[in-house]
């Protein structure tokens, strides 16, 4: 099992207040939701009109369908030109007891 968390930078171009960003974001986040089985959220950037910064976790078992699937959430953020990526990170995470290094922070088991 790998977890995948997807961080994309985006830039609300023209955006005049924070309730224009909002609506953007929220139409942004509902498409990504209904096209994918994946957790969606704000993770930064929450007071400023232009900017702002989403995650996208999933949890697998197939790495390869997971990283076609994150590429096609960030290939499709922009496409209605509400919104433009500026930048993307995808980090992966395996717990504990399948070989790999486990989450940072965890424990092991008790």
């Amino acid at each position: 099992m790998q977890v995948a968390v997807l961080t994309a930078e985006l830039l609300f171009p023209g955006a005049g207040s924070l309730k224009d960003k909002r609506r953007r974001l929220a139409g942004l986040t509902a498409r990504i939701r209904a096209s994918f089985p994946v957790s969606v959220a704000e993770v930064a950037h929450q007071e400023l009109w232009q900017r702002g910064a989403i995650g996208v976790a999933l949890v697998t078992t197939n790495a390869r369908l997971a990283q076609s699937m994150l590429d096609r959430i960030t290939d499709g953020i922009g496409r209605d030109g509400e919104v433009e990526l500026l930048s993307r990170r995808i980090e992966w995470f395996h717990p504990e007891g399948d070989g790999e290094e486990g989450f940072p922070g965890w424990g092991g088991p008790e």
